[in-house]
Order: structure tokens, then sequence, then C-alpha cells
């Protein structure tokens, strides 16, 4: 359930957002709109119109021009239960838009020479030498074939490898992996139906090793599927960097990135900076997961690298700033150039096509949709709770949405701001 309505946001949201930002060459003239009092009004009355009693606590967005800092719109507070107003350090669950940040350090290594991007899976992790294949999608675990090719770094960053996902799959699979712990990511400490994910293993190494014994879905480089590639790419840069995987995206991108509020875990001194969750159920707002009591304040069962990120709006426009100057921000140089274009490039296999329910037609990059056409130059994803990030690569535009609801097309909030967000864009452009 969960995966069907993330796969709806990403397509209404990053299809949408993609019309927005991919203007042209017009865009260039936006740098010149710095001085405006206000860039995003019409964003600001979306988010004044949804928040408040009876709608949403509170929530942040933000329009970022070419080599400035962004504009960000904050209004209401973290959680209904707390007075504590939102801004853009306040924190919140990314989920799955943790995926571009683990392709990028992944694109690194590749601009590195430490792995190749064709380079077989089974190389760093040995396991994964003789993968078998269900004959038929979500069909029998019994009913299977040995893989036509190996996996590959590539099948693993945009989604081709073949390997499942609990949130997608469906049958005995989906059965199969959950009883196995290979689950994504954590919700709540609160079991719920239809969120509850199962317990998952305690471990990358686990992890890496567990789903090695669970046929892949597809084969290798033959059909995008939604996948745990993302989190099994997070323990061959633990292998090949010969550090944690927490460790290593610390070192690398969050700390030269400057983003000082991004990890796998929150501290209880910074407790009070994280946003409650929220269930949608019939048009009412449950709290799942409050930020004095929530599930990542424990330590979790390992770094998640496709959904197990908690961040706040400001450091992820940092992320997407520094992508928009190739790897370059304040100075310091965080990725290089190499790893930059090719991460923010189509990088699927021959043949293999994003369903249009996840955005597509479109191309894939490191761990997020690539526009493609008049679309061309965008990259970015979204998250299961309500979290959208992109950036206009041609023309250094970034926006964002931050606010926590599951599942996110549960109300239309997030396709108003995506219409107010391309008002706002045009505007500028017609005064400049």
């Amino acid at each position: 359930m969960i995966g069907r309505l993330e796969a709806a946001l990403d397509r209404r949201m990053l299809l949408g957002m993609g019309a927005a930002a991919g203007l042209g060459a017009m865009l260039p003239r936006l740098a010149r709109a710095a001085q405006q009092p206000e860039l995003i009004p019409q964003v600001r009355a979306v988010v004044e119109r949804w928040v408040g009693p009876g709608k949403f606590p509170g929530m942040v967005a933000s329009l970022g021009l070419p080599g400035r800092e962004p504009e960000y719109v904050a209004r209401g507070s973290e959680g209904f239960n707390d007075a504590d107003p939102v801004t853009a350090d306040s924190l919140f669950r990314i989920y799955s838009m943790t995926k571009p940040l683990t392709g990028m350090a992944a694109m690194e290594l590749v601009a590195q020479g430490r792995i190749g991007l064709d380079q077989p899976v089974a190389d760093v992790l040995p396991e994964y030498a003789h993968m078998m294949v269900q004959d038929e999608y979500d069909g029998s675990i019994t009913a299977l074939h040995a893989a036509l090719r190996p996996i590959t770094m590539r099948h693993l960053v945009t989604h081709s490898s073949g390997i499942g996902y609990t949130i997608i799959q469906q049958g005995p699979i989906k059965a199969l992996m959950e009883d196995k712990g290979l689950v994504a990511g954590q919700i709540s400490r609160m079991k719920l139906p239809g969120l509850f994910r199962g317990e998952p293993v305690k471990g990358l190494d686990l992890f890496a090793r567990g789903l090695a014994q669970v046929p892949l879905v597809a084969d290798p480089g033959t059909r995008w599927s939604y996948s745990m590639g993302l989190d099994l790419m997070g323990r061959v840069i633990e292998v090949v960097s010969g550090r944690p995987f927490d460790a290593y995206l610390q070192d690398t991108i969050f700390g030269p990135a400057g983003m000082t509020s991004t990890g796998f875990r929150v501290s209880a001194a910074d407790a009070h900076r994280l946003t409650t969750n929220y269930a949608a159920v019939g048009g009412v707002l449950a709290p799942i997961d409050e930020g004095e009591t929530s599930i990542y304040l424990d330590k979790p069962a390992f770094p998640f690298g496709g959904a197990g990120l908690v961040s706040t709006p400001r450091d992820y426009d940092r992320f997407l700033r520094m992508l928009a100057q190739m790897g370059m921000i304040d100075g310091v140089r965080v990725l290089s150039e190499s790893a930059v274009r090719m991460g923010t490039s189509n990088l699927l296999p021959p043949g293999v096509l994003v369903p249009e329910m996840f955005g597509g037609p479109s191309g894939f990059g490191a761990g997020g949709r690539v526009g493609q056409g008049a679309e061309s130059g965008l990259y970015g994803w979204s998250g299961a709770a309500g979290t959208v990030g992109m950036v206009d690569m041609a023309q250094g535009l970034r926006s964002q949405i931050f606010v926590q609801f599951m599942p996110p097309n549960a109300f239309d909030l997030l396709p108003e701001f995506q219409k107010a967000l391309k008002a706002d864009v045009l505007a500028i452009l017609e005064k400049h």
C-alpha cells in the first residue's frame, strides 16, 4: 500500500515540479529577481491555507535561485501537540529522499575508480554471484530460473536490479522478505496495519546476506521495479570504503556540504526539533511518531540507504545547491564534477523504462528521476511522508516542500503546491 501511494506522489509531484522548473532558457533571468521582497507569494498562500486547526500543524516550502540562499515559507508548529514553530531547521523524516544521497555517494566511488558503473555487485559482495529469478513477477518463489546476467552497480542505483521491495511486492515474495527482516526503514513504535513493515534484521551486513537469498522479481537490466537497491548499495559502499556506511556519508557528504542536521538517528538533545509524523485516516490526521518519543531517537537496525534519513529543509537545499553547482558549495568541493554529471544523467540500461505511475516516461539517475525533453536537466525524488526535493541542473533552480503525513496523496496539498510553484516562477519571468 505504501509503495503505491508513494508512487502516486512521485508521478504527480515530480512531473508537475518538472513542468514548473523546466522553463527553458528564460530561467537565467531568475538570478536578477533576488531583490524581490517575495519570490513565492502563491506558494505562501497555499502553505497558509493548509496550516491550521483541522488541517496540518505546519510545513515548510522553499525556492532557491541559482547560487543563492533559498527563500523559505514556514508556517505553523512542529506538531499539533508541539508548540515549537516549524522552521527551515526543523527535522523531518525524508524517507526515499535518502536515495539520491546514497546514489551520489556511489557515483563518487565510480568517479574515483574504486567501483565501476557496470561492475558486477558480486565482485564486492560474492553472495550475489548466482542469483535466481522468479519466472513470474510476484509469482511463485519456487518456480525460478538462473539470472540471465549479473546485477551491476548501475542496476542498484536505477532500480533495474530485479531486487524486490516489501512496499511494492505482493504475495509470497513479500512475505519471504518480511520474514527475513528485509524491510524498508522504520515508521513508528506502533505496529499499525498498513504501515508496519515488520522488524528489520539487525546490521547492514546481515541485511545484504539475507537479501542475496531472496529471488529477484525480474532479470537484472530488464525492468524498472522500485527496489531496495539503494539500501544494498549502502553495504557496497561500506565494504569498498572500509568504513561504516553512515560514517562514510557523514565524512564525505554531510560534513563537507555543511549538512549539520542530517543523519539516521536524532539525538535526545535535538528531539525538540523533530516534527510529528501523522497518518491520514478518513481525512483526519492521527499522530504516529511524535518528536519527543520518536522511533528515530533509537539507533536504527542499520543505516537504510533507501529510506532512513532525517534532515531539514535547510540541509537538503544545501545538497541540491551543491549538485546544481557541480559538487561545490561555499568554496568547498564535496563531490567531483564527473560524479555529479553522471548521477544526474540517465543511467537506465537500454530498453528499460520508468513506469508512468513513477513519473515515466523519464530517465533515471543515481537514486532520482531524471527529466527528458522539455524537462531536461531535472533531477529529484520524493519521500513517503510528503517531502519533495528537486533541482534543475541546467538552470540552478531548487525547490522543496516539507510536511509529514502518510500516505502523501491523501490530500490535495501537493498538487496545489506544484501549481502555485509554477505560477510563482512564471510571474518572476514576466517581471524580469
